[in-house]
């Protein structure tokens, strides 16, 4: 064996908060981490947010009234934007996990294009529940 060979990698301790801002993810970790944050956002959201709409909506005719009061308000509208797209961003990069684990597109290029594809089509379904929303059609 060579000396260059057998080299020691590098270890990195006490590392600062400026170093972590400063590292460059790529596409695939960005996704991976948006994953985690919307599936977050949905399990906090569930008992706090959804469920009690539903439940508010469902219950009588002025109880979904008062639901559909509560959606005229535009901070209400964001809210709910914000959930739509944690819900349609965790159902695609879902469906990309399953893909990767049943071993299709686990190489660079193939995890790189698929995870732009997710974030395009999220996004792009983002923005058509968006409009609905705010009544463009």
């Amino acid at each position: 064996m060579s000396d260059s060979a057998a080299k020691p990698r590098p270890q990195f301790r006490n590392i600062s908060v400026p170093q972590i801002l400063s590292y460059r993810l790529p596409l695939a970790g960005k996704l991976s981490i948006l994953h985690r944050v919307s599936g977050a956002l949905l399990f906090l959201c569930l008992p706090l947010v959804i469920v009690p709409l539903f439940a508010a909506s469902v219950t009588s005719a002025e109880g979904f009234a008062q639901v559909a009061q509560y959606f005229d308000n535009v901070l209400v509208k964001l809210i709910v934007l914000a959930l739509v797209w944690g819900y349609l961003h965790h159902f695609c990069a879902g469906i990309r996990y399953l893909a990767l684990d049943l071993h299709i597109g686990i190489d660079k290029a193939s995890a790189r294009k698929s995870a732009g594809v997710v974030f395009g089509v999220s996004l792009a379904l983002t923005a058509v529940f968006a409009l609905k929303l705010f009544g463009a059609f």
